[in-house]
């Protein structure tokens, strides 16, 4: 273990609550597991800006730097919303979810992961989203040993390829399994090829992933911003169509603030999805 300083918004229980990951962890009080491919990393904060990590000095340079945005200025982006929010009649909603939701980071994963996570998630809870997401893992992950438990990798397309029909029902996709063999064909084949896809413009990202079965523009939108870090995207699920329509009166605030839409976007879920849990839905 050892000690890092991190001087921006970044805010662990959070992240790991915000609906953006699936598989972050609090495995016991403070602690939180992240876990993307191959890497792993636990940590907790310690001081103010303080956390003490699992990996080594090299892992978190090279790798979870990039996965937790940590190059790119958050406080900066809140004092955007506020210059922003003083345009518009939605000022004090705006400052107060994004207050809310500070801390909260935009994570760099892995687009395979996200885009099954995503087509998942289709009119399910978080909670069960996640039991699906750990099911698929458990059914056909590499397990790996770390000081704190086993855990189980996400299967690569080639893994999950071999996996029957039988198999994959039994990670609770219901009618979304054929969306998910379709996707892993694809994938695996690269018919959809998601490592090109990082030189895609938005247009085409967001087109080649709906000629995925079962991925609309919220899914595409949601796998463009968590897996390729487009922040201008800004997905539209019923949490945020219902802030639209309730709170900003029709108008598409996100589509105004630009940039950083996608940052804007994730206050807002997670400021409007904790004040109404018992209706807990992503899709």
């Amino acid at each position: 273990m050892s000690i890092v300083k991190i001087h921006d918004d970044f805010d662990l229980k959070k992240i790991a609550d915000s609906g953006q990951c699936f598989r972050a962890k609090e495995i016991e009080q403070g602690l939180f597991r992240f876990i993307t491919l191959n890497k792993f990393v636990y940590i907790k904060q310690v001081g103010e800006f303080d956390f003490d990590i699992s990996c080594t000095d090299n892992d978190w340079e090279h790798y979870w730097i990039k996965y937790f945005d940590l190059e790119t200025s958050y406080w900066a982006i809140r004092r955007d919303i506020f210059q922003y929010s003083e345009r518009t009649p939605f000022e004090n909603y705006l400052k107060t979810a994004t207050e809310f939701g500070k801390g909260i980071r935009i994570l760099r994963q892995n687009p395979f992961e996200t885009l099954i996570s995503f087509i998942i998630s289709q009119r399910k809870s978080i909670p069960a989203i996640k039991k699906s997401v750990e099911l698929i893992c458990e059914s056909f992950g590499e397990i790996i040993h770390t000081p704190y438990e086993d855990l189980r990798l996400f299967p690569t397309p080639e893994k999950l390829s071999v996996a029957t029909t039988l198999g994959l029902s039994s990670c609770a996709l219901g009618y979304r399994g054929a969306y998910v063999r379709d996707a892993i064909e694809k994938v695996r084949t690269h018919v959809v090829d998601l490592e090109e896809m990082i030189y895609s413009s938005n247009e085409d990202l967001l087109f080649e992933l709906r000629e995925i079965k079962g991925v609309g523009e919220k899914i595409a939108n949601c796998v463009g911003l968590f897996a390729y870090h487009r922040l201008d995207l800004s997905p539209v699920d019923v949490w945020i169509k219902r802030t639209i329509e309730e709170d900003f009166h029709g108008r598409n605030v996100f589509n105004e603030f630009g940039t950083y839409a996608g940052v804007l976007q994730q206050y807002i879920f997670y400021y409007k999805r904790l004040g109404q849990k018992e209706f807990d839905l992503v899709d």
